[in-house]
């Protein structure tokens, strides 16, 4: 992974200040503390920080097409450089350096903006075609890799982080309460949108087109299930289906997992204790056998979610060099701001904190890129919804014209009846109470209820399990676990993370998967099970799903000192002003009394958006309304 930034004169007129580019790239710093790279000339001008992984003497970027009339920068890793090298050598092109991502001009040569169909990895990119005047931005199939855009006074700015866009002086930062809706509603923000207003982020998949007539941006790829009329049910051949889904899965798995081992630094893992990530550590063993992978945990002492014995389990199995990394209540007060001056939104959950630890201990280990389990729960039927959906249980709890009104709200954010996450009805009319008095008159202008969030056609006519599926993936997955949780968490020292199930292969057959394989016998994750068996402690392949989770608000309220307290004062939320004092006050009141304890994965943590909120309008300089 890197840092890339830059900024493109949409009309001709408006000039490219180089300094300004530099001063933007100067932001990313932690993304890529090894190099950098500066390309500008009329109309545009490009920065890159790199994080060599590969080639470490010659792999700086900018990249080159031959007669240096193509330039690109790219913040990510192309797994299939090989073979496209190799077919583009055969057809005269001619390369400078062994990187991967120097592949992207010569197959833009080739294939133009089309080049994103051919590639497997995880990257977002800019390419300039000096003689066309065209500027081309490009995100992963996936969203594993961030790149952020605006439009003003006739440039684009665009970045993989919005601080460096917001060094930009033409840019005023301003909260986006679209956004802020969104993480009070969902797992976290869905891009297009972010938390600052006219800031976009590109979606999954999606790529943006820039030159005089303006900027266009089209989807290059999505999920796409099959219709739920060409699935027959399976009956007596489930367990035979079972077996040959989970046959092609191990190979595709293994080969994915090889070739994300591949660099010239030090490689680690990630250990959860859960099914996903034991099952990605037993591939990596086996394709070395007799090497101590590095491998790290996060352990919480003393708290009733620590998974530090089945981490042990499976570390001692793989004969890892395994680390744990203890995470305590002191540690959330110490590095809360940071983790919000890096996550770039408020967030539902202290976890983030738990990965930015993780990844200071990978660093400071010396590893500098690490395989994580990341994407299975979405694309093979991991969470407890799946079941419920798969039994005729996940439906509303409303009725009467409640549950109308809900069906109206859905159809709305994703087109289909399906719940996601909570009744957005009950929800909504929460919130407005929670927003301060001159938000909640405008609440029905921004809030997410009213959002369309998806490309309803990809859910039309499909089994429930597969538009389960499709919104895990884009509500949960891409921007939250992927994104905030993810990619900030890990870059802010320096480390890129990988992610095996995420590989164009593995993708594509997790969508051709039959529903009933899903949840296979009634367990979560069937076909993954499977290929599992025999290579991951029994003790972990038996266990249900047990999220990742840290200390919620509530252990936060019950600690030793008032410095979260602090954060929800009246006085404060009163003065930032996009708050209810009162109803702040309500539930803190509330979270003390033991009955009002908030659980970390059944319940939504108002207070830990709220208190983080705050830090983000502080550490942003952002505008306060009261």
């Amino acid at each position: 992974m890197c840092g890339i930034a830059g900024a493109f004169s949409l009309d001709g007129v408006h000039p490219i200040d180089a300094r300004v580019v530099s001063g933007m790239t100067s932001k990313l710093i932690h993304r890529g503390p090894d190099n950098q790279g500066y390309y500008a000339r009329e109309g545009i001008a490009l920065g890159f920080r790199r994080l060599a992984l590969s080639d470490l003497e010659r792999g700086n970027q900018p990249h080159f097409s031959e007669d240096r009339t193509l330039v690109s920068v790219c913040n990510g890793e192309i797994y299939n450089h090989r073979c496209l090298r190799s077919a583009l050598h055969s057809r005269g092109h001619r390369f400078r350096s062994d990187c991967d991502t120097e592949v992207l001009v010569h197959l833009y040569r080739e294939y133009g903006s089309g080049l994103t169909a051919h590639l497997d990895g995880q990257f977002a990119f800019a390419l300039h075609d000096a003689p066309a005047g065209r500027l081309l931005l490009a995100r992963d199939h996936a969203g594993i890799v961030p790149l952020f855009y605006t439009v003003v006074d006739g440039l684009l700015v665009f970045a993989s982080e919005i601080k460096a866009i917001l060094r930009h002086p033409a840019v005023r930062p301003e909260v986006d309460l679209h956004g802020l809706d969104q993480i009070l509603t969902l797992p976290g923000l869905v891009s297009p949108r972010t938390m600052f207003a006219g800031i976009k982020a590109l979606r999954p998949g999606e790529q943006l087109i820039a030159d005089r007539s303006g900027v266009t941006v089209e989807c290059y790829w999505d999920l796409d299930y099959p219709t739920a009329d060409d699935l027959v049910p399976l009956g007596a051949t489930l367990d035979k289906e079972l077996d040959s889904a989970a046959d092609r899965m191990a190979a595709l798995l293994d080969d994915a997992v090889r070739v994300r081992l591949v660099a010239d630094v030090p490689v680690g893992l990630y250990l959860s204790g859960g099914l996903d990530s034991s099952l990605i550590g037993a591939l990596a063993a086996a394709s070395r056998p007799g090497h101590a992978w590095p491998s790290y945990s996060a352990v919480f002492p003393d708290h009733d979610f620590d998974e530090s014995p089945h981490q042990r389990l499976v570390a001692a199995k793989l004969g890892t060099r395994h680390r744990e990394v203890p995470v305590r209540q002191a540690d959330l007060s110490e590095r809360l701001t940071t983790m919000v001056r890096h996550a770039e939104t408020p967030v539902r959950e202290s976890y983030n904190v738990c990965s930015m630890m993780l990844s200071e201990a990978v660093r400071a280990d010396g590893t500098v890129a690490v395989l994580t389990g990341e994407g299975a729960d979405e694309l093979f039927g991991g969470y407890p919804g799946y079941r419920y959906d798969a039994t005729g249980l996940g439906g509303s709890r409303l009725s009467g014209l409640d549950a109308h009104l809900e069906r109206e709200i859905r159809q709305r954010m994703w087109g289909v009846d399906l719940g996601y996450e909570n009744d957005q009805l009950i929800a909504q009319e929460f919130r407005r109470d929670l927003y301060s008095d001159d938000l909640a008159t405008s609440f029905g202008e921004f809030t997410v209820t009213s959002q369309r969030l998806v490309d309803a056609d990809r859910l039309k006519g499909r089994h429930p399990l597969h538009q389960r599926s499709y919104l895990d993936f884009h509500l949960r997955l891409a921007d939250h676990l992927l994104g905030d949780h993810g990619d900030r968490m890990a870059l802010a020292n320096g480390v890129e993370l990988r992610f095996p199930f995420l590989g164009r292969g593995v993708v594509s057959h997790a969508v051709a998967l039959h529903p009933e394989l899903m949840v296979a016998h009634g367990s979560e994750k069937a076909v993954l099970r499977r290929v599992a068996d025999g290579h991951v402690p029994g003790e972990v392949l038996a266990r249900p799903k047990f999220g990742f989770r840290g200390q919620t608000s509530s252990h936060l309220l019950s600690g030793d000192d008032d410095w979260f307290e602090e954060l929800l004062s009246p006085a404060l939320v009163r003065r930032q002003g996009y708050f209810n004092p009162d109803t702040v006050a309500a539930l803190v009141r509330r979270q003390r009394e033991q009955d009002g304890q908030v659980h970390a994965h059944l319940d939504t943590d108002y207070l830990m958006v709220i208190a983080t909120f705050g830090l983000f309008v502080e550490e942003f300089d952002l505008p306060c309304l009261g």
